[in-house]
């Protein structure tokens, strides 16, 4: 690229190599690079700047997710007119999910440009690979604006690293997203089942499930794995996961 096309701050910036890098994952140039660099920031390697709070990416995390949703559920509204909102609803929860987030903080390079501390909480999650994708997304709004974040997941990420075949396809694990959101919060839960069918031909479970003695759903099917599924997908609902 010419001098002349390239941002004058970015020759005379002292993080001018990782202007550059980021500028071959993301196409363009940032302008305010701390706010990419807290991005990248996993809290085994943050700094304490006043008590309890850290110079992590966990807000900038918090910011992405929203502005993520936000914008995959206007697309979704306007590429399916005809569809009602639990249709919209479920595609949506594949496209926002932590392994969705994952693959693509990998499919774009991120993981180059994490900074973690493996020593301080023994090893690092695979969740970081998402959390920093969605700090990215908020850093990015943040220096941007809402206009530019949203072309950009629209023509960098959703048309160009999904698959929205697949993505309609695609069935979602939602028991292990119940269970790894309420281990999370530490939350106690159970499966429990209530009936069983008494014949070999018509046997079908009622399972209810309980979160901290409350009931949140109930479910029934012919296989214990699919009842098991469905009562964990209203669980998702009911607490937004």
């Amino acid at each position: 690229m010419s001098f002349f096309l390239k941002p004058l701050r970015v020759h005379l910036s002292a993080d001018k190599k990782f202007h550059e890098s980021l500028h071959n994952v993301l196409g363009f140039y940032p302008t305010n690079i701390n706010l990419y660099k807290l991005a990248f920031r996993h809290s085994s390697a943050a700094q304490e700047i006043q008590k309890g709070i850290k110079d992590s990416n966990e807000r900038l995390e918090f910011l992405g997710d929203s502005v993520i949703g936000t914008i995959v559920a206007d697309y979704l509204f306007k590429k399916f007119p005809f569809k009602d909102e639990g249709f919209l609803t479920k595609l949506r929860s594949k496209m926002v999910s932590r392994n969705m987030h994952n693959q693509l903080a990998l499919k774009l390079g991120l993981k180059t440009f994490i900074e973690s501390n493996n020593n301080r909480f023994g090893s690092v999650p695979n969740s970081i690979y998402g959390d920093a994708y969605e700090a990215l997304i908020g850093a990015i709004y943040l220096d941007k604006g809402f206009d530019f974040v949203q072309d950009y997941l629209l023509k960098r990420i959703i048309n160009t690293h999904i698959d929205m075949d697949e993505i309609e396809t695609k069935e979602i694990d939602f028991k292990s997203k119940f269970i790894e959101w309420v281990q999370k919060e530490k939350k106690e839960f159970s499966f429990e089942t209530i009936e069983n069918g008494v014949s070999s031909v018509d046997k079908q479970y009622l399972l209810h499930l309980i979160v901290e003695t409350e009931i949140i759903g109930k479910a029934q099917h012919f296989s214990k794995k699919r009842a098991e599924q469905m009562v964990a997908e209203q669980a998702c609902n009911v607490f937004g996961i």
